[in-house]
């Protein structure tokens, strides 16, 4: 069965939105960052969002192509869950416009690689509470955005899920990506 991995980075006050505009801390990353997200992508051959993600990812990696993140994130199957989306203009993006849970428990069973989820929101936490998340990988970035909506953060009143700590990196810039799994699952040999 595919797993589905939810990569995502975090604010250490809870801001998941807009990275792209967040501060730089000044510290040239060393490339480790970059690697870790390239085996991701290597790892899995579909990319799932939520309908406020789709935008940023499609506008940034779209107009990208020559290098292997680009070029592998482009050509890959894309699942964007969504009930306003109606003409995707990305390569290989299919639109889940109802029962996302049951649709993307369809896609778990099929035959393939992983699938990983960029962004944190209320499909991450419809597939959170249905066991459908196999492993979550927060990129907790040293800095407060210090200004967000609810919406921008990553609460979100939902149920409770006991979380296993499974591995941690620090990266050269501070940044710390923490590595977790549902409690009750088995582990992935």
């Amino acid at each position: 069965m595919r797993r589905v991995i939810n990569s995502t980075y975090l604010s250490l006050d809870g801001v998941i939105r807009n990275p792209q505009d967040w501060p730089s801390n000044g510290i040239e990353p060393d490339g480790v960052g970059g690697t870790v997200q390239m085996e991701l992508l290597l790892a899995c051959d579909a990319v799932l969002m939520g309908g406020a993600t789709y935008p940023a990812m499609a506008s940034a990696w779209m107009a990208r192509s020559g290098d292997p993140y680009s070029d592998r994130i482009n050509a890959m199957k894309k699942y964007v869950v969504s009930s306003t989306l109606r003409d995707p203009e990305w390569t290989n993006t299919t639109v889940i416009r109802d029962n996302a849970v049951d649709e993307i428990r369809r896609l778990k069973n099929e035959p393939g690689e992983d699938i990983v989820q960029y962004g944190f929101g209320s499909v991450s936490y419809a597939l959170l509470d249905a066991g459908l998340i196999d492993e979550l990988r927060l990129w907790i970035h040293p800095l407060f955005v210090g200004r967000a909506t609810t919406d921008d953060l990553l609460f979100r009143p939902s149920a409770t899920a006991g979380m296993e700590l499974t591995d941690t990196l620090t990266l050269n810039t501070g940044t710390v990506i923490l590595t977790y799994r549902p409690a009750n699952l088995p582990t992935r040999s």
